[in-house]
């Protein structure tokens, strides 16, 4: 496994299409319950913390918080400010936290990362108050050129040798998250997915777009020498791969899953 530093800056590169998943997980979380009013909300893979003030805003009187592995991104979104506190650390140790509870648990883009994650479901859930929610989005996207390209690529020489082992998204189908939270005791639970069709515009902007999230583990992996040519050849790959329109913009097919689902309340 090779050391990973996420760059917010890079990462905060359009924004709006990356918050956009976010947003309509939140529409849905309390759909069944409109008057709910948690007292503690934590967001499970916080990144630089711009969409983590969305829940704040939510819920005004809720303790909100955000917990991420990337001490940058932790610093990043302590930077905004805000009535959001964060935390850096690992989401699987705080699933153990058999102490702590909350009200709403949300995780956004992140269980992709972990391999074995539809496992963790249950832990994670455990950590949900009864009457509370557990909200989860992860892409869907590893089979589409954007990640087949940046994959094959990394296995040519002389890459190989040093990208053996990197970290790689990977995901499930809304079914099988519905199932593993079923499973786990949940109710209401809505499972759903949306292809987004993002309209980018920019020099290489699919490679802008991968180069901060999945593409970043495969780039820091390369040493300095050699990260120059790989860059250079995965964006001549990817142009082939999203060509240019007529107005000069590119087409980029994003399938997202989203899962949300309620602890059903304590029996008396």
């Amino acid at each position: 496994m090779h050391d990973l530093t996420w760059d917010p800056e890079r990462y905060l590169t359009y924004a709006d299409q990356r918050g956009r998943p976010f947003v309509e997980l939140l529409a849905r979380v309390g759909a069944t319950t409109p008057d709910l009013a948690p007292a503690d909300v934590l967001d499970l893979g916080c990144g630089p913390g711009n969409l983590t003030e969305l829940l704040a805003r939510r819920w005004p009187d809720a303790t909100v918080r955000g917990l991420d592995s990337s001490a940058e991104m932790v610093a990043a979104a302590r930077e905004r400010g805000g009535p959001v506190d964060y935390e850096v650390g690992d989401l699987r140790d705080w699933a153990e936290r058999a102490e702590e509870q909350v009200d709403v648990l949300l995780t956004n883009a992140t269980l992709q990362w972990l391999p074995g994650h539809l496992e963790l479901l249950p832990r994670l859930v455990a950590r949900v108050r009864p009457g509370g929610w557990f909200a989860m989005q992860v892409p869907g996207n590893t089979g589409e050129p954007s990640h087949e390209l940046r994959r094959q690529l990394a296995a040519e020489a002389p890459y190989a040798v040093h990208t053996a082992g990197v970290s790689s998204p990977a995901s499930h189908d809304a079914v099988a998250y519905l199932d593993a939270l079923v499973a786990a005791g949940c109710v209401d639970v809505d499972a759903w997915e949306t292809t987004y069709v993002h309209v980018l515009t920019g020099e290489d902007p699919v490679f802008t777009w991968i180069s901060g999230t999945g593409a970043r583990p495969t780039l820091q992996a390369l040493p300095d020498a050699l990260r120059p040519d790989f860059e250079a050849e995965l964006r001549r790959r990817l142009a082939r791969a999203y060509p240019r329109r007529a107005d000069g913009s590119v087409l980029l097919p994003f399938r997202r899953v989203f899962a949300v689902a309620r602890v059903p309340e304590a029996r008396r």
